[in-house]
């Protein structure tokens, strides 16, 4: 049985926990140490079970407590060699991960106990920033926290999900009246920003097969976004496609249900 548990999805921080009987893994720490252990003992899973953990990208948001996490648990830490570059020098991190890095290389396959791993690069404006495709007891899963646009690649890895998790950070005419000033609003709707409910379901068109069975909402904005319209917003292109993918959105600051497969 895979076990799949966002314990945080946001501006605030990110963290994902994903595992099995035999393994663990976050995917970004974004949230504190105990934070972590707490949420995680909440559902009955144990902060040192973890085995290892996978970084997207260098953002404050999800590499917060990364060094400190990797100073006391002294766990793998799973990256590219552009993100560990960066890394060295992210006040987060810095002089923090030594001994626990382990590199990965951008479309390439990394079989680790049970899991196959394989990252692919995303635009967004982090010195790099990658999603993870991996494969565990047979579940395919996509996780793409962050990112400014729609590629090939993005829907080529979403097409061979049974489990996607994606951002789907704003609203578009909630963000144009809303309080951002003209640089940020720039920002985030430039190709290396954040995806907009209208892109990710664009994205959830391109990428429709029989065998997506979860669509898991991340990354919604607190200001230009809610979980309803967001929810509207991809339920509508499910339906229109013909898929019976459930749909979920993911908590900004706190855990989410334990999803099992």
């Amino acid at each position: 049985m895979v076990r799949f548990l966002s314990l945080s999805s946001g501006s605030n921080g990110n963290c994902y926990y994903f595992g099995n009987d035999r393994m663990a893994f976050l995917i970004d720490i974004g949230i504190g140490a105990r934070t972590i252990k707490k949420r995680l003992a909440e559902h009955g899973l144990s902060i040192d079970a973890i085995d290892a953990v996978f970084v997207t990208h260098d953002h404050f948001d999800h590499i917060k407590s990364l060094g400190t996490f990797t100073e006391r648990y002294q766990k793998p830490v799973y990256l590219t060699r552009t993100l560990e570059k960066a890394l060295r020098h992210n006040f987060c991190t810095a002089g923090r991960l030594k001994g626990c890095i382990h590199y990965l290389e951008e479309g390439m396959a990394t079989v680790i106990g049970d899991l196959t791993i394989t990252p692919f690069v995303v635009p967004h404006d982090a010195s790099q920033t990658v999603g993870y495709y991996f494969v565990l007891e047979g579940q395919h899963f996509t996780v793409m926290t962050d990112l400014g646009e729609v590629t090939d690649d993005a829907v080529r890895f979403a097409s061979l999900a049974d489990h996607l998790v994606v951002e789907s950070n704003y609203d578009v005419d909630m963000l144009m009246t809303g309080p951002y000033s003209p640089e940020l609003k720039r920002r985030i709707l430039l190709q290396h920003g954040h995806l907009s409910n209208e892109q990710t379901a664009s994205l959830l068109r391109r990428c429709r097969h029989d065998s997506l069975r979860d669509v898991y909402l991340c990354h919604l904005s607190a200001n230009n976004n809610t979980p309803a319209i967001a929810f509207e917003s991809a339920q509508k292109t499910l339906e229109s496609t013909g898929s019976r993918a459930s749909l979920h959105c993911l908590p900004r600051s706190a855990a989410s249900d334990l999803f099992t497969f």
